[in-house]
């Protein structure tokens, strides 16, 4: 499978199941648009009005030989590997800890409805905190570092609980062969120096969240009661976490929404403002909501993507970069197999884990009693819902099996296939055009800045 598209002059060939990228002239690209499905004689009569035949002639011979050699129009060698796949070994590598359910602010857009996720509002206790780790520890196998996300609502309104967690985490290492890589994601707004300086010791990474500019932030992230802008209470903070950590090991993640679609000045505002690490990603909601992406904003947002790139290689160039997570891709290594087949391991390597101790895939199906998997007393109980996200694949969803993209997005959310389609092997349609894209122009700014080296 190839996939052939054109970005800011660039003619470029993706062979999908190689991963080799091809940037070629206007012939060449019209050659290969023909080549699988017609004889060279055919091909030649079809293009000698634009291009000599000896021309053609070369070009064709030239394809061949990056046939042969594995380069285009590869065969797909995973999908006859897929039942051994299903039945590969699974440990558990990461946990997100909702270490509060509760939040201070009321973003309009929560899927964890202000913090509270469909319930009580609660803090994490030490000892089901503890419990969770030596969770961790015990069905983590071989496997030394393990990952885990202090999460909410906002966790700095227990953090406390995080720091003896912190330290019961590392108290256990040497005597376990482990190593944990924490967390923290935060809103920001109870950020202080003592939570900073903690957080610089003991976070591998922290995630901040902002929408962008001051008015589309506070529009949908306001402080509960009105009580003053966000923007203003979190921005200096932000920016000395970006600081203090030399820019790096932390990312300030944003969401956009139908009141915000032109998004790429929101992250060139983070940008702007000093922030070298951004994310900046599409709201995930019912069609029923007012700040929902639709389906007739698609062409739109394509364009801001393609803005935003042309504008990162600029920025690049001048040696003014910064790293947008969506257009981050490794072209030569990319992820492992296991990795590119089924994306995140929600639901078995990767568990969401509430105030009082239970086990859900992820934080998105955290409150669904159909994906309550088990608890930090009796562990998991519900293999089966184990067993159905171990099995979820590229090769599992109709949607995805001839899908260009398929081993860049890994077949997608679980989260936001089930909620829009009642099944975690379907896709988010919206969700699934706005990748595409995001690939295509990533793959275009490599091919760019290739240029440069």
């Amino acid at each position: 499978m190839i996939h052939q598209y054109k970005n800011n002059g660039y003619n470029i060939v993706l062979d999908v199941n190689s991963g080799s990228v091809h940037v070629v002239d206007d012939m060449v690209y019209d050659i290969i648009g023909l080549y699988e499905n017609n004889t060279l004689e055919q091909i030649t009569d079809a293009l000698k009005d634009r291009y000599s035949v000896q021309d053609i002639n070369e070009a064709y011979e030239e394809i061949g030989e990056l046939k042969e050699a594995g380069q285009l129009f590869t065969e797909d060698i995973y999908e006859p590997y897929i039942d051994n796949f299903k039945d590969r070994p699974t440990v558990v590598k990461a946990l997100c800890l909702h270490i509060a359910h509760d939040c201070n602010l009321a973003c309009k857009y929560c899927f964890a409805e202000e913090g509270e996720y469909h319930g009580r509002r609660a803090l994490m206790s030490f000892e089901v905190g503890k419990k969770a780790l030596d969770f961790l520890v015990a069905n983590s196998g071989s496997r030394r570092n393990l990952e885990v996300d202090f999460f909410g609502g906002e966790p700095t309104m227990n953090f406390e609980v995080v720091k003896q967690l912190v330290e019961y985490g590392r108290s256990i290492e040497e005597a376990n062969n482990k190593k944990f890589r924490f967390t923290l994601t935060t809103n920001g707004i109870l950020l202080n120096d003592e939570i900073l300086d903690f957080a610089n010791k003991e976070m591998s990474n922290i995630v901040l969240s902002i929408d962008g500019r001051k008015e589309i932030n506070d529009l949908m992230r306001p402080t509960r009661n009105n009580h003053g802008s966000s923007y203003d209470i979190i921005m200096p903070k932000f920016k000395k976490v970006a600081e203090s950590r030399n820019q790096m090991n932390y990312y300030v993640r944003g969401t956009f929404t139908h009141n915000n679609l032109d998004f790429s000045k929101d992250v060139l505002h983070l940008a702007d403002e000093g922030f070298e690490q951004i994310s900046v990603e599409p709201v995930v909601a019912q069609p029923t909501d007012s700040y929902a992406i639709r389906e007739e904003d698609i062409p739109f947002l394509c364009e801001q993507y393609d803005i935003l790139a042309k504008e990162i290689i600029k920025r690049k160039k001048a040696g003014k970069g910064f790293n947008f997570f969506h257009f981050m891709i490794d072209i030569n290594g990319g992820p492992c197999v296991a990795k590119r087949l089924s994306g995140c391991g929600s639901g078995c390597e990767y568990l969401a884990v509430t105030p009082w101790g239970d086990f859900y895939p992820c934080h998105q199906f955290v409150g669904n009693e159909d994906f309550l998997m088990g608890n930090v007393d009796d562990g998991i109980v519900r293999p089966d819902i184990r067993d159905m996200f171990k099995n979820s694949n590229v090769y599992s969803k109709e949607k995805c099996k001839n899908c260009f993209a398929k081993f860049y997005c890994s077949g997608g959310c679980a989260a936001n296939s089930y909620n829009f389609h009642g099944n975690i092997n379907d896709a988010y349609d919206v969700g699934c055009e706005l990748q595409k894209k995001r690939i295509e122009c990533a793959i275009m700014i490599r091919a760019a800045m290739a240029e440069e080296e």
